[in-house]
């Protein structure tokens, strides 16, 4: 009997395994993607090295700037924000491992019943009754359709997903210090220039008054001067305190407390590496939130293949045995062993519509991941092309504004001596001076930006996480 039981177990757990043909799981494959058209590069050749491939320490010439990215990488909080989510889904990794292990779980129990005298067998059994029971439950199903697999792949990729997003923020920040370090010294140069702008007009204040003493010049030139000196003394304050909120900024970036920020010069500054951008589809493995993406995309797939599986019958194989005595005494012996063996194929039939739901909700969500992966590929060709528009036009405007600088200072020294020699309108000083400063101003912002579209680049293509 024993033996014709097992047979008919075995014959009840292999059946389905023989529809191995219908495995209801799908394997993934990357969608067809246009990549070679993604970005716009009129100036720069497209081969298979990018700048993304060097690592920042080799990007960077600045010392302080290595030891402020080095201390961001440890203490930036969105970083250790990111490694955490990691170890969580590291631990779900695990866990969508031991999918394919049985469950065993162990029970002892002590049970006394007291039956009424007025029940059917309160009557029979008028004392009350003890039993005693130690035993062990395992029970474990088969993956006949896929679906503890595709769960499986999905922890995995919900887990790559993790350590993509942890790229993505480390990438991010290198960027973030590495601009805002810039812009804090092109602050302190246009902070420079203000204050030796604000001492030359000071003393053309003075200049005018001794003017107006000598009946050269009106009130009026005498009060417009001293409305350029309180103009420039309110920039002075302006960049002095944006500078302090950009070192706050900072700071926070480095994960610290608002504190002075030590930086060198804005002229000493160059990225020497050369501006590579490597073929459109380097994006795929460069750049970690479109692999980010494409990890969710998989997610999302196989999610889809758990849910279609769940609807096909599942193939499940319990045992339970253990000891079982209504005497103490008898607990452990021999003859208090008991032991359940039952295989059971289960077909879901109604259920409230559940299963039919997840699967229509698996599919919106995986058509929603592949659009979120076009849509991140998309933007991160879009950044690259901005950037490289950004630097040629940045260095264009430096040629330019360093001419118009040139300009604009020889009419202000032009004016000033024409009109010492009282052969000038004092308002064409006035707006030579104003023109200079703003000219000068500007310069300083084209050199952060030309540096700052590099740092974009960089960060468009994918660097600094490697």
């Amino acid at each position: 009997m024993k033996i014709k039981s097992t047979y008919k177990l075995l014959l009840v757990l292999t059946a389905p395994l023989l529809m191995q043909s219908c495995f209801v799981a799908k394997d993934y494959s990357r969608p067809e993607l246009e990549t070679e058209n993604l970005y716009r590069t009129d100036n720069l050749p497209q081969d298979s090295v990018s700048m993304a491939d060097i690592s920042w320490r080799d990007l960077f010439n600045d010392d302080q700037l290595k030891q402020y990215i080095d201390t961001a990488l440890v203490n930036n909080l969105d970083v250790r924000i990111a490694l955490q989510n990691v170890l969580a889904a590291e631990a779900y990794v695990k866990q969508g491992k031991a999918g394919y292990y049985p469950t065993l779980s162990g029970t002892a129990s002590f049970t006394r019943t007291k039956n009424s005298q007025n029940s059917q067998f309160g009557s029979f059994f008028t004392s009350a009754l003890e039993q005693y029971e130690l035993s062990g439950a395992l029970s474990w199903e088969a993956d006949v359709w896929g679906k503890i697999r595709s769960n499986k792949r999905a922890f995995g990729a919900s887990y790559l997903q993790s350590v993509s997003a942890h790229q993505a923020v480390k990438t991010n920040l290198i960027a973030g210090i590495a601009g805002t370090y810039y812009q804090l010294m092109a602050l302190d140069k246009q902070l420079e220039v203000s204050k030796q702008t604000l001492e030359s007009r000071k003393r053309s204040l003075e200049t005018t008054i001794a003017l107006k003493e000598a009946g050269q010049v009106t009130e009026v030139a005498v009060k417009q001067t001293e409305a350029q000196v309180h103009t420039t003394e309110i920039i002075v304050i302006d960049l002095e305190n944006n500078i302090k909120l950009l070192e706050n900024a900072f700071s926070i970036l480095l994960g610290e407390a608002p504190h002075n920020i030590e930086r060198g010069s804005l002229d000493n500054q160059s990225i020497d590496t050369e501006l590579s951008t490597g073929v459109p589809y380097l994006i795929l493995a460069n750049r970690p939130d479109v692999m980010q993406a494409e990890y969710g995309l998989i997610n999302a797939f196989e999610l889809t293949n758990v849910a279609k599986s769940s609807m096909y019958p599942s193939l499940t194989l319990s045992a339970n045995g253990g000891f079982q005595s209504l005497e103490f005494e008898n607990w452990l012996d021999a003859s208090s062993l008991f032991s359940t063996l039952v295989g059971g194929l289960t077909q879901p039939i109604f259920n409230g519509r559940q299963l039919r739901t997840q699967m229509e909700v698996a599919k919106a969500q995986q058509e929603q991941a592949l659009l979120g992966y076009k849509q991140a590929l998309l933007t991160a060709g879009r950044e690259v092309s901005d950037a490289l528009y950004t630097y040629d036009a940045e260095t264009q405007k430096m040629e330019a504004r360093a001419k118009e600088l040139e300009a604009y200072a020889t009419a202000e020294d032009y004016s000033e001596e024409l009109l010492n020699n009282g052969l000038a309108n004092y308002l064409e000083v006035l707006t030579a001076r104003q023109n200079a400063l703003n000219s000068e101003l500007n310069y300083v912002d084209s050199q952060y930006a030309q540096l700052n579209a590099i740092v974009e680049l960089y960060r468009a293509l994918g660097g600094g996480w490697k």
